[in-house]
């Protein structure tokens, strides 16, 4: 039997979780990548373009230089405040060059897809986009009305 899909309204909440853990932003299917780093095109489910327009990784590249640079911050001032009294240099460079080094390849994939999702956020599916109709999110209701 055919997944028949019923979309709920998308809550930006909803699209950045999903982005995180590499799932589509639209739908939420997970096989999203074609190896750990390589993400594919389009949705296999629901046909979403992952690269909506020229340019669109410079913003999950951004994304991962700032999760790299901030959890490398939050390690050094963690290390520094634990061992204030001691100073323990060689734990301090090898674990703050585990973080610099590991978490810009760990966060690569799932940078893509939150990029991806925060895209959709700002700018919802297009005609151009040629998302499978079925998997389109009916409009949020507004809770206020546009004050323009």
């Amino acid at each position: 039997m055919e997944d028949v899909p019923d979309p709920k309204p998308l809550s930006p909440a909803k699209m950045i979780v999903r982005g995180i853990f590499r799932r589509c932003p639209l739908c939420g299917s997970g096989n999203m990548f074609k190896t750990f780093f390589l993400v594919k095109e389009r949705c296999p489910r629901c046909n979403f373009p992952i690269h909506r327009e020229e340019g669109h990784w410079l913003g999950a590249i951004g994304m991962n230089t700032i999760v790299s640079f901030g959890l490398l911050l939050v390690t050094i001032v963690v290390l520094l405040v634990l061992t204030w009294e001691d100073r323990n240099a060689p734990l301090m460079f090898g674990l703050s060059f585990a973080v610099a080094g590991l978490t810009p390849i760990v966060f690569f994939g799932p940078s893509q897809t939150l990029w991806s999702a925060i895209h959709l956020w700002m700018r919802p599916p297009e005609p151009e986009d040629d998302v499978d109709p079925r998997y389109l999110p009916p409009p949020r209701k507004r809770k206020h009305p546009p004050i323009w």
